[in-house]
Protein backbone atom coordinates (compact mmCIF):
# COMPACT_ATOMS: atom_id res chain seq x y z
CA UNK A 1 0.00 0.00 0.00
CA UNK A 2 1.32 3.48 -0.52
CA UNK A 3 2.35 5.24 2.58
CA UNK A 4 -0.79 8.22 4.10
CA UNK A 5 0.75 11.70 4.20
CA UNK A 6 1.36 12.47 8.09
CA UNK A 7 0.94 16.79 8.61
CA UNK A 8 1.21 18.39 11.93
CA UNK A 9 -1.83 20.21 13.39
CA UNK A 10 -0.99 21.37 16.68
CA UNK A 11 1.93 22.07 18.74
CA UNK A 12 2.31 22.37 22.51
CA UNK A 13 5.58 22.94 25.28
CA UNK A 14 6.17 24.12 28.21
CA UNK A 15 10.31 24.90 28.56
CA UNK A 16 12.45 27.14 30.98
CA UNK A 17 12.03 30.00 28.34
CA UNK A 18 8.17 29.83 28.01
CA UNK A 19 4.82 28.43 29.28
CA UNK A 20 3.86 28.15 25.80
CA UNK A 21 4.77 27.51 22.01
CA UNK A 22 4.36 31.36 21.92
CA UNK A 23 6.42 32.37 24.45
CA UNK A 24 9.03 29.43 23.78
CA UNK A 25 9.50 30.67 20.21
CA UNK A 26 10.06 34.43 20.90
CA UNK A 27 12.79 34.01 23.62
CA UNK A 28 14.73 31.63 21.38
CA UNK A 29 14.54 34.28 18.29
CA UNK A 30 16.05 36.65 20.62
CA UNK A 31 18.81 34.33 22.04
CA UNK A 32 17.41 34.71 25.84
CA UNK A 33 19.07 31.30 28.32
CA UNK A 34 16.46 29.67 30.33
CA UNK A 35 19.69 28.45 32.33
CA UNK A 36 20.51 29.28 35.97
CA UNK A 37 20.94 28.42 39.82
CA UNK A 38 19.38 25.22 40.57
CA UNK A 39 16.00 25.59 43.08
CA UNK A 40 14.29 22.23 43.22
CA UNK A 41 17.07 21.49 46.17
CA UNK A 42 19.61 21.69 47.36
CA UNK A 43 23.20 21.62 45.84
CA UNK A 44 25.33 21.10 48.35
CA UNK A 45 27.94 18.90 47.95
CA UNK A 46 27.64 18.81 43.77
CA UNK A 47 30.23 20.06 41.31
CA UNK A 48 27.15 21.26 39.10
CA UNK A 49 24.84 23.80 41.01
CA UNK A 50 23.36 25.05 37.28
CA UNK A 51 20.26 23.80 35.01
CA UNK A 52 17.63 24.87 32.86
CA UNK A 53 13.99 25.10 35.08
CA UNK A 54 10.57 25.66 34.29
CA UNK A 55 10.54 28.94 35.92
CA UNK A 56 7.38 30.24 38.31
CA UNK A 57 5.41 27.01 37.76
CA UNK A 58 2.36 26.50 39.79
CA UNK A 59 0.97 22.63 39.42
CA UNK A 60 -2.04 24.22 41.17
CA UNK A 61 -2.91 26.49 37.95
CA UNK A 62 -2.88 23.34 35.96
CA UNK A 63 -4.96 20.72 38.03
CA UNK A 64 -6.69 20.44 41.28
CA UNK A 65 -4.92 19.52 44.83
CA UNK A 66 -5.75 15.79 44.97
CA UNK A 67 -4.72 15.63 41.05
CA UNK A 68 -1.48 17.09 41.43
CA UNK A 69 -0.80 14.58 44.26
CA UNK A 70 -1.07 11.83 42.22
CA UNK A 71 0.83 13.33 39.42
CA UNK A 72 4.80 12.91 39.21
CA UNK A 73 6.67 16.59 37.75
CA UNK A 74 7.32 14.82 34.59
CA UNK A 75 3.19 13.74 33.57
CA UNK A 76 2.04 17.21 35.12
CA UNK A 77 4.75 18.79 32.08
CA UNK A 78 3.60 16.12 29.61
CA UNK A 79 -0.55 16.91 30.40
CA UNK A 80 0.73 20.74 29.99
CA UNK A 81 2.01 20.40 26.69
CA UNK A 82 -0.39 17.70 25.26
CA UNK A 83 -3.68 19.82 25.84
CA UNK A 84 -2.05 23.10 23.98
CA UNK A 85 -1.04 20.93 21.27
CA UNK A 86 -5.00 19.05 21.24
CA UNK A 87 -6.55 22.66 21.57
CA UNK A 88 -4.60 24.13 19.06
CA UNK A 89 -4.89 21.63 16.70
CA UNK A 90 -8.46 22.60 16.81
CA UNK A 91 -9.71 18.83 16.59
CA UNK A 92 -12.71 17.76 19.02
CA UNK A 93 -14.97 14.86 19.76
CA UNK A 94 -16.67 14.76 16.79
CA UNK A 95 -13.50 14.91 14.69
CA UNK A 96 -12.27 11.86 15.06
CA UNK A 97 -13.25 8.28 15.52
CA UNK A 98 -11.22 7.59 19.15
CA UNK A 99 -10.36 3.86 18.50
CA UNK A 100 -8.22 5.53 15.28
CA UNK A 101 -7.04 8.49 17.79
CA UNK A 102 -3.93 7.45 19.72
CA UNK A 103 -0.34 8.68 22.12
CA UNK A 104 2.54 7.47 22.00
CA UNK A 105 5.18 9.39 24.15
CA UNK A 106 8.95 9.65 24.52
CA UNK A 107 11.05 9.74 28.12
CA UNK A 108 14.37 8.95 28.98
CA UNK A 109 14.14 8.99 32.76
CA UNK A 110 10.35 9.47 33.66
CA UNK A 111 9.19 9.83 37.00
CA UNK A 112 12.13 9.94 38.65
CA UNK A 113 11.25 12.40 41.38
CA UNK A 114 8.72 10.15 42.67
CA UNK A 115 11.06 7.25 43.10
CA UNK A 116 13.84 8.72 45.00
CA UNK A 117 10.76 10.17 47.12
CA UNK A 118 9.78 6.74 47.93
CA UNK A 119 12.94 4.89 48.30
CA UNK A 120 13.25 7.78 50.57
CA UNK A 121 10.22 6.82 52.46
CA UNK A 122 10.79 3.09 52.17
CA UNK A 123 14.51 3.62 53.62
CA UNK A 124 13.11 5.99 56.84
CA UNK A 125 9.91 5.03 57.50
CA UNK A 126 10.07 1.06 55.97
CA UNK A 127 8.13 -0.26 53.22
CA UNK A 128 4.72 0.29 54.78
CA UNK A 129 4.57 3.95 54.38
CA UNK A 130 5.07 3.34 50.39
CA UNK A 131 2.43 5.42 48.62
CA UNK A 132 0.14 3.65 46.87
CA UNK A 133 -0.09 5.94 44.15
CA UNK A 134 3.67 4.98 43.70
CA UNK A 135 4.01 2.73 40.83
CA UNK A 136 1.29 5.16 38.82
CA UNK A 137 3.05 7.90 39.00
CA UNK A 138 6.56 6.93 38.61
CA UNK A 139 6.45 4.40 35.49
CA UNK A 140 7.51 6.23 32.24
CA UNK A 141 4.17 5.20 30.36
CA UNK A 142 2.01 6.80 32.57
CA UNK A 143 1.98 10.57 30.81
CA UNK A 144 1.07 8.56 27.73
CA UNK A 145 -1.74 6.93 29.73
CA UNK A 146 -3.34 10.22 31.26
CA UNK A 147 -3.14 12.05 27.87
CA UNK A 148 -5.49 9.29 26.17
CA UNK A 149 -7.85 9.77 29.20
CA UNK A 150 -8.26 13.20 29.35
CA UNK A 151 -8.44 13.39 25.16
CA UNK A 152 -10.14 10.36 24.90
CA UNK A 153 -7.66 8.79 22.61
CA UNK A 154 -8.46 5.06 22.55
CA UNK A 155 -6.16 4.20 19.26
CA UNK A 156 -2.52 3.31 19.76
CA UNK A 157 -1.19 4.08 23.12
CA UNK A 158 2.51 3.73 24.69
CA UNK A 159 5.83 5.45 25.86
CA UNK A 160 9.34 4.77 24.30
CA UNK A 161 12.51 5.07 25.96
CA UNK A 162 15.62 5.67 24.45
CA UNK A 163 17.31 8.23 26.03
CA UNK A 164 17.61 11.96 24.46
CA UNK A 165 16.59 10.30 21.46
CA UNK A 166 13.23 9.13 23.06
CA UNK A 167 10.62 11.88 21.21
CA UNK A 168 12.25 11.62 17.86
CA UNK A 169 11.36 7.62 17.98
CA UNK A 170 8.22 8.19 19.19
CA UNK A 171 7.67 10.88 16.68
CA UNK A 172 8.97 8.35 13.84
CA UNK A 173 6.85 5.65 15.49
CA UNK A 174 3.74 8.06 14.65
CA UNK A 175 4.75 8.75 11.87
CA UNK A 176 5.01 5.39 10.63
CA UNK A 177 1.53 3.96 12.15
CA UNK A 178 -0.46 6.80 10.32
CA UNK A 179 1.73 6.40 7.31
CA UNK A 180 0.31 2.52 7.49
CA UNK A 181 -3.01 3.11 8.60
CA UNK A 182 -3.56 2.26 11.92
CA UNK A 183 -4.28 5.54 13.06
CA UNK A 184 -5.79 9.11 11.84
CA UNK A 185 -3.96 11.17 14.81
CA UNK A 186 -1.53 10.73 17.22
CA UNK A 187 -0.45 13.28 19.75
CA UNK A 188 3.14 12.77 20.41
CA UNK A 189 5.87 13.95 21.84
CA UNK A 190 7.83 14.19 24.49
CA UNK A 191 8.82 15.36 28.05
CA UNK A 192 11.13 15.55 31.36
CA UNK A 193 11.20 16.67 35.03
CA UNK A 194 14.73 15.26 36.52
CA UNK A 195 16.43 18.37 37.47
CA UNK A 196 16.65 16.68 41.14
CA UNK A 197 19.80 15.09 43.28
CA UNK A 198 19.88 11.31 41.93
CA UNK A 199 19.96 12.79 38.48
CA UNK A 200 21.78 15.71 38.67
CA UNK A 201 24.40 13.85 40.55
CA UNK A 202 24.63 10.59 38.12
CA UNK A 203 25.43 12.84 35.32
CA UNK A 204 27.70 15.06 37.76
CA UNK A 205 29.53 11.69 38.23
CA UNK A 206 29.79 10.50 34.61
CA UNK A 207 31.43 14.31 33.94
CA UNK A 208 28.65 14.75 31.49
CA UNK A 209 27.71 18.05 32.53
CA UNK A 210 28.97 21.82 32.62
CA UNK A 211 30.80 23.10 35.50
CA UNK A 212 30.23 26.48 34.98
CA UNK A 213 28.49 27.48 38.00
CA UNK A 214 29.90 30.88 38.35
CA UNK A 215 28.21 31.97 34.24
CA UNK A 216 24.66 29.48 33.84
CA UNK A 217 23.69 31.15 31.06
CA UNK A 218 26.92 30.85 28.90
CA UNK A 219 27.41 27.24 30.38
CA UNK A 220 25.69 25.77 27.56
CA UNK A 221 27.77 26.89 24.54
CA UNK A 222 27.40 23.96 21.45
CA UNK A 223 30.37 23.65 18.89
CA UNK A 224 32.15 26.65 21.41
CA UNK A 225 36.14 25.06 21.90
CA UNK A 226 35.32 26.11 25.67
CA UNK A 227 32.21 23.77 25.81
CA UNK A 228 32.44 21.54 28.93
CA UNK A 229 29.42 19.59 29.33
CA UNK A 230 25.62 19.93 28.58
CA UNK A 231 23.27 21.47 30.85
CA UNK A 232 20.25 19.71 32.56
CA UNK A 233 16.57 20.60 31.60
CA UNK A 234 13.22 19.99 32.12
CA UNK A 235 9.62 20.45 30.20
CA UNK A 236 7.52 18.98 27.73
CA UNK A 237 6.52 19.62 24.04
CA UNK A 238 4.25 17.76 22.29
CA UNK A 239 2.79 17.85 18.34
CA UNK A 240 -0.49 16.55 17.05
CA UNK A 241 0.23 14.49 13.71
CA UNK A 242 -2.50 13.30 11.76
CA UNK A 243 -3.27 12.08 8.31
CA UNK A 244 -3.41 14.55 5.61
CA UNK A 245 -6.92 13.89 4.07
CA UNK A 246 -7.91 13.23 8.16
CA UNK A 247 -6.55 16.85 8.66
CA UNK A 248 -8.29 18.48 5.56
CA UNK A 249 -11.54 16.85 5.63
CA UNK A 250 -12.01 19.07 9.17
CA UNK A 251 -10.36 22.01 7.55
CA UNK A 252 -7.58 21.79 9.88
CA UNK A 253 -4.73 24.36 10.39
CA UNK A 254 -1.83 22.59 8.59
CA UNK A 255 2.02 23.57 10.14
CA UNK A 256 4.34 21.42 8.26
CA UNK A 257 4.49 17.74 6.81
CA UNK A 258 6.40 14.86 8.95
CA UNK A 259 8.02 13.53 5.91
CA UNK A 260 10.74 11.28 6.92
CA UNK A 261 12.37 9.32 9.92
CA UNK A 262 15.48 7.49 10.33
CA UNK A 263 17.13 5.22 13.70
CA UNK A 264 20.01 3.63 13.87
CA UNK A 265 22.43 1.99 16.79
CA UNK A 266 26.08 2.71 16.98
CA UNK A 267 26.98 -0.85 18.41
CA UNK A 268 30.09 0.84 19.94
CA UNK A 269 29.61 2.37 23.26
CA UNK A 270 27.34 3.14 25.51
CA UNK A 271 27.96 6.93 26.36
CA UNK A 272 30.67 7.71 23.91
CA UNK A 273 29.04 8.51 19.49
CA UNK A 274 30.88 6.18 16.88
CA UNK A 275 34.02 7.17 15.44
CA UNK A 276 33.26 10.05 13.10
CA UNK A 277 29.23 10.33 13.64
CA UNK A 278 29.16 7.00 11.67
CA UNK A 279 25.93 5.97 13.10
CA UNK A 280 24.40 9.57 12.91
CA UNK A 281 25.17 9.74 9.42
CA UNK A 282 23.29 6.37 8.22
CA UNK A 283 20.40 7.96 10.41
CA UNK A 284 20.09 11.20 8.31
CA UNK A 285 20.78 9.06 5.16
CA UNK A 286 17.17 6.58 6.20
CA UNK A 287 15.25 9.55 6.72
CA UNK A 288 15.87 11.33 4.00
CA UNK A 289 15.36 8.01 1.75
CA UNK A 290 12.45 7.53 3.61
CA UNK A 291 11.16 11.03 2.57
CA UNK A 292 12.03 11.01 -1.15
CA UNK A 293 15.01 13.49 -0.54
CA UNK A 294 18.50 14.26 -1.42
CA UNK A 295 20.86 15.93 1.01
CA UNK A 296 20.67 19.36 -1.35
CA UNK A 297 17.14 19.40 -0.47
CA UNK A 298 17.80 20.38 2.96
CA UNK A 299 17.87 23.67 3.83
CA UNK A 300 18.49 23.18 7.58
CA UNK A 301 19.51 21.19 10.10
CA UNK A 302 18.58 21.58 13.93
CA UNK A 303 21.33 19.53 15.49
CA UNK A 304 21.83 17.33 18.74
CA UNK A 305 24.37 19.98 19.74
CA UNK A 306 24.76 19.10 23.66
CA UNK A 307 27.89 21.64 24.36
CA UNK A 308 29.76 18.46 25.26
CA UNK A 309 33.10 17.47 23.43
CA UNK A 310 32.44 14.57 21.73
CA UNK A 311 29.18 15.19 20.33
CA UNK A 312 29.82 18.25 18.72
CA UNK A 313 32.74 17.40 17.03
CA UNK A 314 30.81 13.59 16.03
CA UNK A 315 27.97 15.40 14.85
CA UNK A 316 29.71 18.13 13.15
CA UNK A 317 31.62 15.13 11.25
CA UNK A 318 28.61 13.28 10.63
CA UNK A 319 27.01 16.54 8.98
CA UNK A 320 30.16 16.39 6.60
CA UNK A 321 29.60 12.62 5.77
CA UNK A 322 26.09 12.78 5.18
CA UNK A 323 25.99 16.52 3.01
CA UNK A 324 29.47 16.62 1.33
CA UNK A 325 30.53 20.11 0.24
CA UNK A 326 26.83 21.02 0.79
CA UNK A 327 27.43 20.70 4.45
CA UNK A 328 28.85 24.29 4.35
CA UNK A 329 25.70 25.44 3.04
CA UNK A 330 22.92 24.09 5.07
CA UNK A 331 21.94 26.10 8.23
CA UNK A 332 22.57 24.93 11.23
CA UNK A 333 21.78 25.57 15.22
CA UNK A 334 21.13 24.22 18.76
CA UNK A 335 18.02 24.75 21.01
CA UNK A 336 20.10 23.13 23.67
CA UNK A 337 22.07 25.91 23.66
CA UNK A 338 19.29 28.92 25.19
CA UNK A 339 16.70 25.38 26.94
CA UNK A 340 19.70 23.32 28.09
CA UNK A 341 18.98 19.46 27.42
CA UNK A 342 15.52 18.10 28.37
CA UNK A 343 16.97 14.59 27.64
CA UNK A 344 13.70 12.92 26.93
CA UNK A 345 12.00 15.84 25.68
CA UNK A 346 14.52 17.15 23.47
CA UNK A 347 13.71 16.38 20.20
CA UNK A 348 10.17 17.09 20.73
CA UNK A 349 10.64 20.66 21.72
CA UNK A 350 12.96 20.63 18.34
CA UNK A 351 10.70 19.33 16.23
CA UNK A 352 8.41 22.22 17.59
CA UNK A 353 11.68 24.33 16.29
CA UNK A 354 11.60 23.19 13.26
CA UNK A 355 8.10 23.94 12.41
CA UNK A 356 8.20 27.51 13.44
CA UNK A 357 11.03 27.93 11.47
CA UNK A 358 9.42 26.90 8.38
CA UNK A 359 6.05 28.88 9.61
CA UNK A 360 8.07 32.20 10.23
CA UNK A 361 10.89 31.82 8.10
CA UNK A 362 13.15 32.80 11.23
CA UNK A 363 16.18 30.38 12.31
CA UNK A 364 16.91 31.18 15.82
CA UNK A 365 20.76 31.43 16.64
CA UNK A 366 23.48 29.29 18.77
CA UNK A 367 24.26 31.21 21.44
CA UNK A 368 27.79 31.60 23.68
CA UNK A 369 29.28 30.01 20.11
CA UNK A 370 32.37 32.76 20.93
CA UNK A 371 35.53 30.87 20.22
CA UNK A 372 34.60 28.41 17.43
CA UNK A 373 36.21 24.86 17.93
CA UNK A 374 38.51 24.28 14.64
CA UNK A 375 36.96 20.87 14.23
CA UNK A 376 33.47 22.57 14.04
CA UNK A 377 33.59 24.73 10.88
CA UNK A 378 30.11 24.42 9.74
CA UNK A 379 27.73 27.39 9.67
CA UNK A 380 25.68 27.22 12.75
CA UNK A 381 23.54 30.48 12.93
CA UNK A 382 25.73 32.14 15.93
CA UNK A 383 24.46 34.63 18.87
CA UNK A 384 21.79 36.25 16.35
CA UNK A 385 18.77 34.73 14.70
CA UNK A 386 18.63 35.20 10.66
CA UNK A 387 15.74 35.40 7.99
CA UNK A 388 15.98 32.01 5.38
CA UNK A 389 13.22 30.84 4.06
CA UNK A 390 13.12 26.70 4.85
CA UNK A 391 11.33 24.01 3.00
CA UNK A 392 12.76 20.98 4.84
CA UNK A 393 14.11 21.11 8.07
CA UNK A 394 16.12 17.98 9.68
CA UNK A 395 16.35 17.46 13.00
CA UNK A 396 18.92 15.00 14.77
CA UNK A 397 18.79 13.37 18.12
CA UNK A 398 20.92 10.99 19.46
CA UNK A 399 21.25 8.97 22.83
CA UNK A 400 23.37 7.64 25.08
CA UNK A 401 24.14 3.46 24.26
CA UNK A 402 24.08 4.67 20.44
CA UNK A 403 20.85 5.52 19.48
CA UNK A 404 20.56 7.51 16.64
CA UNK A 405 17.51 9.19 14.95
CA UNK A 406 16.39 12.05 12.71
CA UNK A 407 13.13 13.13 11.50
CA UNK A 408 12.77 15.12 8.64
CA UNK A 409 10.10 18.48 8.70
CA UNK A 410 8.79 20.21 5.53
CA UNK A 411 6.53 22.93 4.00
CA UNK A 412 3.11 21.44 2.95
CA UNK A 413 2.40 21.38 -0.55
Amino acid sequence: MAKRRVVITGIGAITPVGHNVAETWENLLQGKSGIGMITHFDTTGLPVRIAAEIKNFNPEEHFDHKEVKKLDLYTQYSMIAAREAVKDSGFTTTDFDPTRAGVITGAGIGGILTLEEEAVNCHVKGPRRISPFFIPKMIGNIAAAHISIEHNLKGINFNVMSACASANHALGTALRSIQYGDADIIVSGGAEAAVSPLAVGGFSAMRALSTRNDDPETASRPFDAERDGFVMSEGAAFLVLEELEHALARGAKIYAELAGYGATGDAYHITAPAEGGEGSSRAMLMAMKDAGMQPTDIDYINAHGTSTPLNDKGETQSIKTTFGDYAYQVKVNSTKAMVGHMLGAAAAIEAIVCTKTIETGLIHPTVNLINRDPNCDLNYTPNTAIEFTVNAALSNSLGFGGHNSAIIIKRYQ
